[in-house]
């Protein structure tokens, strides 16, 4: 199928389980090897508590029924085709295609035996018809299932619209997702996609998250205004980063399987056998998470880079976090990065994750691949998703 310019709206819901992201994106193709993107409109969607407090609950669970699990899935139907209905009206605008990402419950990139068998799996829940009969329009879904049958982890798959937008011929850049989990993108001055390197690099706002609701009753740290009181308990912070999985070497992806609240709850323990103020509790899990990422880079990526100007670009909640930024900036610009956020280059923060799955729809209903093996470990390059027709 020949490509052609589509209006198409993304739809991302992440690990935090906060809500829903909805990013309008017009793509053309071009003819180079990247399509033309322009952002038409983005709008975020807080999830209603109840259905927060039931995906919460159904993410890793080690007991659930099939019953909720069926109920949740049609429930995020709706509320996915919600947000769309209300962007594409507030806008008046009009979508030729949907790509929804889903709400993660399950995700183990790694095989493991189960019923005789030994594989690796991963769930995405949100029903793509209930989506598409609701707004008339088809709806690609489910992709990353084909990149993990590839051989790969099925994440992440944000790398093409990294790629795709950020690129540049003189400059390298990272583009860092600060979500739930927190993943980078590296693309060094002049590089193709295929010399893109991407991953998790651990807990982006995962774990602050789960201290301000268990500390302070609030979904989450605004500003890191709270954290700004605290006192990083830097004998924590170092215990945890021994943690096995920041050793892995890249491609590796990260979810609530290990950064959930088990981990939440022992990370917990562990800063108040030095401090019993929460407020350090909340400091150091930011500490955390932004010495996680600039280990990251300075271990699996600053070689990488060929020296020259490095653009450090965020994006996601984390980005709205004063001091985790600040906490990032001072630990980044020492090795020779320039900080930045998504916006100074086109893309609000919260719209790119959307945005990337805008792109990938795109990719799909036009048979292309949509995975970058060398971010998800894909033994080649494969279409993703499926499509639902309205």
């Amino acid at each position: 199928m020949k490509p052609a310019a589509m209006t198409v709206a993304g739809v991302m819901s992440g690990t935090s389980a906060d809500g829903v992201d909805v990013a309008i994106i017009r793509i053309e193709p071009s003819r180079g090897a990247r399509p033309k993107l322009a952002l038409v409109a983005h709008e975020g969607f807080p999830y209603p508590p109840v259905l927060r407090k039931a995906v919460l609950e159904a993410m890793n669970a080690a007991r659930t029924s099939t019953a909720e699990l069926a109920q949740l899935n049609w429930r995020l139907g709706l509320e996915y085709a919600h947000a769309v209905r209300k962007t594409v009206e507030k806008h008046k605008a009009s979508v030729d295609l949907i790509g929804c990402h889903g709400q993660t419950l399950y995700h183990r990139a790694t095989t493991a035996m189960y019923a005789g068998q030994r594989f690796a799996c991963t769930w995405q829940a949100g029903e793509a018809a209930v989506i598409a009969q609701q707004l008339g329009v088809p709806v690609a879904s489910n992709f990353r299932p084909a990149d993990m049958v590839a051989g790969g982890q099925g994440a992440p798959l944000v790398p093409l619209l990294d790629y795709v937008m950020f690129a540049n011929a003189k400059r390298g850049r990272v583009l860092q997702n600060i979500g739930g989990i927190a993943n980078l993108t590296a693309i060094p001055a002049g590089a193709g996609a295929a010399d893109a390197v991407a991953f998790d690099t651990g807990p982006g706002n995962m774990i602050i998250d789960a201290l301000a609701v268990k500390l302070f009753d609030r979904n989450f740290d605004r500003n890191g205004a709270i954290a700004a009181r605290g006192m990083v308990l830097a004998d924590v912070v170092e215990a945890e980063l021994r943690d096995p999985y920041f050793a892995l070497k890249p491609p590796r992806t990260a979810g609530r399987e290990q950064f959930g609240r088990e981990f939440a709850d022992r990370f917990l323990k562990a800063c108040r056998r030095l401090s019993k103020r929460p407020e350090d509790a909340l400091a150091t899990a930011t500490a955390l998470t932004a010495e996680s990422i600039s280990r990251s880079y300075a271990r699996f990526i600053r070689a990488k880079m060929q020296g020259g100007p490095i653009d450090y670009i965020v994006s996601g909640g984390g980005a709205r976090n004063a001091t985790l930024m600040a906490m990032l900036s001072s630990r980044l610009e020492s090795l020779g990065c320039e900080l930045a956020t998504s916006e100074g280059f086109g893309m609000p923060a919260e719209a790119k994750e959307a945005a990337a799955f805008a792109l990938l729809a795109w990719m799909t209903w036009h048979r292309l691949p949509g995975n970058v093996p060398a971010a998800t470990g894909a033994k080649r390059a494969v279409v993703l998703g499926q499509v639902t027709y309205a």
